[in-house]
């Protein structure tokens, strides 16, 4: 992979891909750069059979305090049209693996949404989450409103998103925008624990679980399951079906190989 990124840190060690932002200057603020190179790098996993699994993390006090300010005040609506970056955002929601992240200290309007294309997400007890948006006369662009929506339901997420207030790690466990909250010291650690646990899961069913999950928040009921079924009968074609139910009968554990 390339490692000459500017405003990332990547790596790769059993089984699990790590990508760490890294402008802890500034809290670890977006602009454009960092969110090219993080799709860039997250494609990359997505692509190297080696990794099993993403891990997404901040350096420094911050996971990512927001966007970038002065890159976007002198913008014009036609700008932004015309640059169109949240093309970028949107291909993140096409990562077929699991992406875990690791929020500690603020993760603030780009930083909430990076946060929330995470799959499953622990947090430290600093944490603080929030669209504070509405304070510059403006509203999240990159699926700021429409994840938290499905997350907490419309009566919740209007008043966050109306008031621009911080939601702490407790108040985001509680409306199950994250998955856990974890020592400040253990975060990182724990994080990747868990990471390298679902590495040596069934890979094509990790992929095709999470399919059938993000289809289960945008399709009805019915349809979710149609889709639910072609992918349960897919991966009897797969050598990991075969591999892991021989396994269960001759009580050993599975080698699955992505196969």
């Amino acid at each position: 992979m390339n490692n000459n990124f500017e405003h990332i840190i990547t790596s790769i060690e059993d089984g699990i891909g790590k990508i760490t932002l890294n402008r802890p200057k500034v809290l670890n603020a977006i602009n454009r750069k960092m969110v090219s190179e993080i799709l860039f790098a997250m494609e990359s996993m997505d692509n190297d059979e080696d990794v099993r699994v993403i891990v997404l993390t901040g350096n420094g006090r911050a996971f990512a305090a927001g966007a970038d300010i002065d890159e976007m005040a002198n913008a014009s609506a036609m700008d932004l049209e015309l640059t169109n970056q949240f093309t970028d955002w949107d291909r993140l929601a096409w990562i077929k693996k699991p992406v875990i992240g690791a929020v500690q200290g603020f993760a603030l309007g780009g930083g909430f949404e990076l946060a929330l294309c995470c799959d499953i997400l622990f947090a430290s007890h600093n944490a603080e989450f929030g669209f504070p948006e509405i304070n510059l006369g403006v509203m999240p662009g990159a699926g700021g409103t429409q994840r938290l929506t499905k997350l907490m339901g419309k009566t919740k997420a209007m008043e966050w998103l109306f008031t621009g207030e911080r939601m702490s790690a407790n108040e985001a466990l509680h409306y199950g925008v994250i998955n856990r909250i974890i020592s400040d010291e253990l975060l990182l650690a724990e994080t990747m624990k868990y990471a390298k646990k679902i590495s040596k899961q069934a890979p094509l069913s990790l992929r095709l679980i999470k399919e059938s999950v993000l289809k289960a928040v945008d399709y009805p009921l019915y349809e979710g399951m149609q889709h639910e079924r072609k992918n349960f009968y897919l991966l009897f074609s797969s050598e990991d079906q075969k591999e892991g139910m021989k396994a269960f009968q001759e009580r050993r554990r599975p080698n699955f190989k992505g196969k």
